[in-house]
């Protein structure tokens, strides 16, 4: 692809991107990954995506630090360190395809679950099961966001409190993706891919941390219920589009 062209679509994306999941604290890592993975090589594509989805969660967790449901995140992490350790020592690497569906999938399923099954991260356990089954889906698929927000929808935490708790946990999973694709050998080539140069990491950094400021303001404008309503609708529909797409790669292989 051309270069210039290349440049033209990655960057809107990064800020565009950044600016969706600054309001709904979602969708636009997943969007962001399906478009560097269409402009370049799938372990450039990881790095980046982690570089600038560790910028954009990091510095929406830190506009919105004094919302964020600090009682989630010991039972989380734990399950961080235990899917991080199984990764690190055996290699997995899932086929993209079937960590889609399930992906998109789990979001239609906590929607039809009993509400005494409910996906309630609040709950220890809960979160538990959430650290382990985002991380693992996160380091072979690039973006977790339809699976952690299935962990979110039936919650009692309100908008701020959703949107910045995520970023915080999200912002970890990215580093801990750059330092595992550099792990397992996916590091720059001696001829790198053009988005990885550096002046285009500086650029998109700076692209994802102003739509990530932009979107975190409009968050305050955006009513508890519209948040709810508009927030479910968007993450079956990503689900949804998901399952599609990784259906197709599947029966393309």
């Amino acid at each position: 692809m051309n270069t210039l062209l290349a440049l033209g679509i990655a960057l809107p994306a990064i800020f565009l991107t950044s600016l969706l999941s600054g309001v709904v604290g979602m969708a636009g890592g997943l969007i962001l990954i399906v478009v560097l993975v269409v402009l370049m090589p799938v372990p450039s594509a990881m790095i980046l995506h982690g570089i600038v989805q560790g910028v954009a969660n990091g510095s929406r967790f830190w506009f919105l630090r004094q919302y964020v449901a600090w009682r989630i995140l010991p039972w989380y992490f734990v399950g961080v360190l235990l899917t991080t350790a199984i990764f690190g020592v055996l290699l997995i690497v899932a086929h993209a395809a079937v960590v889609l569906i399930a992906a998109g999938g789990l979001p239609w399923v906590s929607q039809f679950t009993p509400e005494r099954f409910k996906l309630d991260v609040t709950r220890p356990t809960i979160a538990l099961i959430c650290g382990i089954v985002v991380t693992a889906v996160q380091l072979v698929a690039g973006a977790s966001g339809p699976i952690l927000d299935a962990f979110y929808q039936r919650t009692e935490l309100n908008r701020f409190e959703i949107v910045a708790t995520k970023a915080f946990t999200q912002a970890i999973g990215h580093a801990v993706k750059i330092v595992y694709f550099f792990y397992i050998g996916a590091t720059l080539s001696s001829d790198p891919h053009v988005l990885l140069s550096w002046w285009v990491i500086g650029l998109a950094i700076v692209l994802s941390f102003i739509g990530t400021r932009i979107g975190t303001r409009i968050l305050e404008y955006v009513s508890e219920s519209l948040f709810r309503r508009w927030t479910n609708l968007l993450v079956l529909g990503l689900g949804a589009t998901v399952v599609v797409g990784g259906v197709i790669d599947l029966i393309s292989q």
